[in-house]
């Protein structure tokens, strides 16, 4: 039976959040790879009420996200998440999920923390967190041997440590955007055309908007370029709101709804459309250049931006444990369990309708 009652047409990422009785899958007690600073009930939340909502897309009804039918599906598959750490964040729902129905093994991780690969093995489906926060290759600029939070972008060059391992990729999810949103300097062919957020002098200020088109483009290009890869299912997971109120991260803001906004609440005067805009854009170029080069990779929007600024729940907030920046709240990653297991719910559905 379709379990889209249009035939499996309808736009899955218009419609609302609406109550949920049975709330999610997993907890923070059964789902035992759920990272510290995800869990928000360990760190005192105490409200529940943020995970009793589901997303209902407006002319059909979503399925229930089956860990079995996932596995089953993406047998002896490779899916990696490419991408800073909200991308990370959704590979660990994913895992969350996953888990009730076969206990994964972790193995690899690199002395970071920021390469993780686990393992299925009664289906036979490996998933990987690469972190990549732009992409492309940066490096980040020292003073008198001092991290300063500012890099250099190439942008006309991928970040090798995910390219190199392209090829062994069944499903790569891409995603990012926070990190452009900070003094950054540009490069391409191996000189400066300008800068995020500078103030230097003879530098063109060119802004995040531009770095983030040339970035994804730059990643797209390379996968329609693979000649060693297999066919790609390449989905690109859209602006992920942060969402502080009274203030910045830095200047006493914090995030403490405990339910979902309705569509009209939602601002439409915010960068977050011009940054998902530009990647949706870019999958478009990607799909059309493929068409002409031979290859059958598949070019893919999870489009989570609207759906996501209607949850300003979603967030730990200040119930994230950090003790090196203890009274400062996280409203930019996503609690577990909670809205952001929407987004593999969702990432189903479009493996599905695109395989069946």
């Amino acid at each position: 039976m379709n379990p889209f009652t249009d035939g499996g047409t309808c736009d899955l990422f218009n419609g609302e959040w609406v109550p949920d009785r049975r709330g999610p899958l997993y907890t923070n007690h059964s789902c035992k790879t759920i990272p510290v600073q995800r869990n928000c009930f360990m760190h005192g939340r105490k409200d529940r009420d943020f995970l009793h909502w589901k997303w209902k897309p407006n002319k059909c009804e979503l399925p229930r996200f089956d860990p079995e039918n996932f596995l089953t599906v993406l047998r002896g598959k490779t899916m990696a998440f490419i991408g800073d750490s909200i991308a990370r964040n959704q590979m660990e729902s994913l895992l969350c999920l996953l888990s009730m129905a076969e206990i994964p093994r972790e193995t690899y991780k690199d002395a970071e923390d920021r390469f993780t690969t686990w393992e299925f093995k009664k289906h036979n489906f490996t998933l990987m967190a690469l972190w990549s926060q732009f992409l492309v290759s940066a490096t980040e600029r020292l003073i008198n041997g001092s991290a300063t939070g500012s890099f250099d972008l190439h942008l006309d060059i991928v970040d090798s440590s995910w390219l190199e391992k392209l090829p062994g990729f069944d499903y790569a999810i891409f995603s990012g955007a926070h990190w452009f949103l900070r003094e950054n300097f540009l490069y391409e062919h191996g000189k400066l055309i300008g800068c995020v957020y500078c103030q230097a002098p003879n530098v063109t200020v060119l802004g995040p908007a531009f770095a983030i088109r040339r970035a994804f483009r730059a990643a797209f290009e390379e996968i329609n370029n693979c000649k060693k890869c297999r066919n790609i299912f390449s989905i690109l997971r859209t602006y992920s709101p942060s969402q502080f109120e009274n203030g910045d991260w830095n200047s006493g803001g914090g995030c403490n709804r405990t339910g979902p906004l309705g569509k009209k609440k939602i601002s439409n005067a915010i960068p977050d459309w011009d940054y998902r805009k530009i990647q949706v854009e870019e999958v478009e170029t990607a799909r059309s250049a493929g068409k002409g080069s031979g290859n059958d990779h598949v070019f893919e929007v999870l489009d989570v931006t609207e759906i996501m600024l209607m949850r300003p729940d979603g967030h730990p907030g200040l119930h994230w444990g950090n003790v090196w920046m203890k009274g400062y709240s996280d409203c930019v990653h996503w609690c577990l369990p909670g809205p952001i297991d929407t987004w593999n719910q969702l990432m189903l559905a479009m493996i599905k309708r695109e395989l069946f």
